[in-house]
């Protein structure tokens, strides 16, 4: 049998726009730290690598020291602030649902690979009313490892009832890049994330600077991907 096709996809700053609600969260926590808040323009790079490492990034931008103790709490609390608002001002971007229509008509199926809780992924996605489009949505608690550690990445596509080899990611950041090229998968870049890396510099095998364009984007990796299988 031949495999599905599978799409797997990062989530925040990929899927969603979902600065606006996590860098509120963020504020709030610093605010109860008496801390001033973070832009939302220069927070957004401090996005994807989960809510712990936001809040030091947060504490890093005021020049502040804290323990091990009240980052754990910081974080409780950011987790607990963003859970009860996390789809307040978070949207998907723009020509997302047409794309998956688009790639669903053609055979392929999507999962979510994420450093996001997976319980806080499945609640953004149930309020955007997505979560029904993807085969699987793991988050780093999932399988207790993390992007860019390829064994998320395969134990997502296995719980989506995919094969690596008929796989591609989409992201927006390092750990997307680095998660595919480590577990051999095709990558394409999204230009509209959030990185501190630009995402060219991060060399994906394709780039797209709207959603627009990925039907065809992954249509020419998965050519590609035949061509070269074929001249083996």
């Amino acid at each position: 049998m031949t495999p599905v096709r599978t799409v797997v996809f990062d989530l925040d700053g990929t899927l969603v726009d979902t600065a606006p609600d996590l860098v509120s969260a963020l504020n709030f926590v610093l605010d109860r730290e008496g801390m001033a808040p973070v832009p939302l323009d220069s927070a957004r790079n401090m996005i994807g690598a989960g809510a712990r490492r936001m809040i030091e990034r947060g504490l890093e931008v005021d020049g502040r020291a804290a323990s091990l103790a009240e980052i754990d709490r910081m974080t409780a609390d950011f987790v607990d602030y963003y859970g009860a608002h996390i789809a307040g001002a978070s949207r998907p971007f723009d020509g997302l649902e047409a794309a998956l229509d688009d790639l669903a008509g053609r055979g392929y199926q999507f999962a979510v690979c994420t450093n996001k809780l997976e319980w806080l992924s499945k609640k953004l996605l149930d309020e955007l009313g997505l979560s029904g489009r993807f085969s699987a949505i793991c988050g780093a608690d999932t399988f207790g490892v993390s992007k860019p550690d390829p064994a998320i990445l395969r134990q997502t596509v296995a719980r989506a009832g995919g094969e690596l080899s008929s796989t591609i990611m989409v992201g927006d950041a390092g750990p997307d890049i680095g998660v595919a090229r480590r577990a051999g998968v095709p990558v394409i870049g999204v230009q509209f994330g959030y990185t501190q890396v630009p995402i060219a510099d991060l060399k994906p095998d394709l780039l797209i600077g709207n959603m627009g364009e990925l039907p065809a984007a992954v249509e020419s990796l998965t050519s590609r991907r035949s061509t070269i299988k074929k001249s083996i």
